[in-house]
């Protein structure tokens, strides 16, 4: 972070100071047991913690003074009420950030959004950028009104490229985060049916995702999934320079041979005007192939050489968990655990993707409800199974009392092909009990169904099963 002492910070947020205006903060945290010596301790009220309850405990491990609204002991800036029902503490952050990334001179910011794909396209973008020069894209999905200054906020004072993801649950959302992060690149993956519930159809999601496009200058860059004809129509939506990528021969970049690997990762050739490299990801899923040509582009965008990307690529990790991370076990079993969000679309790449793992076993499918589809969820969750069905999935395992929604009926049968189950113990049993060597499961569910412990437990109990004589 940009050093900034207490008083500016007062005086950036409208807040009132109590404590040294003089002491110099050099990092934020939210979290009080990260805190790092020096850094301002932003106290939140989430649903479960009230930060301020927590303000002793970052002073005692170093914070220099704490970010507040209400009144604590020790030093620190109280901020003003909330205009709104966000947390006062997310608008003074939002604020500061603004005010440090106005400090960054000679930076590239890359903003993307879309209904899905988002974070691990930002991870791409990171990683290939980082070839060109000083990049930060930090993991994880950072990427609301609180996650994106923080990632502004964290970001080193000798940076080149920027990179930020953006979410949006409503219109102008968006529009508000780039006022903040001021992108020169923007990115848009697909538009999709996440957060239709919100919006009411997925002509206004369209609308909202477009808004990044409307704000970049007229000397950025946009970046436009060409396979997508909402994205596309977003061409016309600014004076920016515009760039396609894909898979159809219209994209300005596209992937051509692609082919799939005997360990389920893809092999592709990557083409830009007329050149094409051999390349290859070390992931699963042809979506992530379209992820991996959007981080090209952005490269092609700053200058890279074609065959520094395709390098690149060879070499890209996974950084933020539960999003198509592999884990082997023994009897040759795999997990693909993508449980980190689902929506239709990206529940629709992740079953091609399992169908498409060569696997000596049977495949299942362990899901959970997909939140914020309002009218349609329940058309969308049967066409989910009907999907699994199409693609010869062979178990599908639906779990949690709102799960009930994919239409599956409850079963004790071992043997039945498709079972709704009430919660994670049953599941966990049916599936531990069920699962024989060779066998891929893929575990998925929005957010909220925190699908990652399941996931784990049935991981744990599986090792368990075969580790006993």
């Amino acid at each position: 972070m940009y050093d900034l002492t207490l008083g500016q910070i007062a005086d950036i947020v409208g807040g009132e100071l109590v404590g040294n205006a003089g002491s110099v903060i050099s990092g934020i945290s939210t979290d009080s047991r990260t805190v790092s010596g020096g850094d301002l301790f932003c106290a939140i009220v989430g649903s479960r913690i009230d930060g301020h309850e927590c303000t002793e405990d970052a002073m005692a491990s170093g914070a220099a003074a704490a970010l507040v609204s209400k009144k604590v002991a020790g030093p620190h800036v109280l901020v003003p009420k909330s205009p709104d029902d966000l947390d006062p503490v997310i608008h003074a952050l939002a604020k500061l950030a603004k005010h440090v990334r106005n400090l960054m001179l000679n930076i590239e910011v890359v903003g993307i959004t879309g209904s899905s794909g988002k974070t691990s396209t930002k991870d791409m973008i990171g990683q290939v950028l980082s070839h060109a020069g000083k990049t930060h894209a930090p993991a994880g999905s950072l990427n609301n009104e609180l996650g994106l200054p923080l990632t502004i906020l964290s970001a080193p004072a000798d940076l080149r490229y920027l990179v930020t993801e953006m979410g949006m649950r409503g219109m102008h959302q968006i529009t508000h985060l780039c006022s903040i992060a001021q992108p020169s690149i923007g990115v848009v993956t697909n538009v999709g049916h996440a957060h239709i519930g919100e919006v009411g159809s997925v002509e206004n999601i369209a609308k909202a995702k477009s808004e990044l496009i409307r704000a970049l200058p007229a000397d950025g860059v946009a970046i436009l999934n060409a396979d997508d004809h909402r994205v596309s129509a977003m061409r016309g939506m600014t004076q920016a320079t515009v760039f396609s990528y894909g898979f159809s021969a219209e994209a300005d970049v596209r992937a051509e041979q692609v082919a799939i690997n005997s360990n389920g990762t893809y092999s592709f050739e990557l083409i830009y005007g007329g050149n094409r490299v051999a390349t290859s990801i070390p992931m699963l899923g042809e979506h992530n192939v379209a992820n991996a040509l959007a981080a090209a582009t952005v490269g092609l965008a700053v200058g890279m050489e074609l065959e520094d990307i395709a390098a690149a690529l060879t070499e890209l990790k996974q950084m933020s968990k539960w999003r198509m991370e592999v884990i082997q076990l023994p009897k040759d079993v795999t997990i693909v655990n993508d449980a980190y969000n689902a929506n239709p679309e990206s529940m629709s790449a992740a079953l091609e993707t399992l169908a498409s793992i060569p696997a000596e076993g049977k495949t299942w499918v362990v899901v959970g409800k997909m939140h914020e589809l309002g009218e349609s969820s329940k058309q969308l969750h049967e066409q989910v199974i009907s999907h699994a069905n199409q693609l010869e999935i062979s178990n599908i395992v639906a779990v949690g009392e709102s799960a009930d929604c994919y239409g599956l009926l409850d079963s004790s049968d071992s043997a039945a092909k498709s079972v709704w189950l009430p919660d994670f113990a049953s599941a966990t049993d049916y599936i531990v009990n069920g699962v024989n060597s060779g066998d891929v499961l893929l575990f998925k569910a929005s957010r909220a169904e925190q699908f990652e412990l399941l996931a784990k437990e049935i991981e744990d109990r599986l090792r368990k099963k075969w580790s006993q004589p």
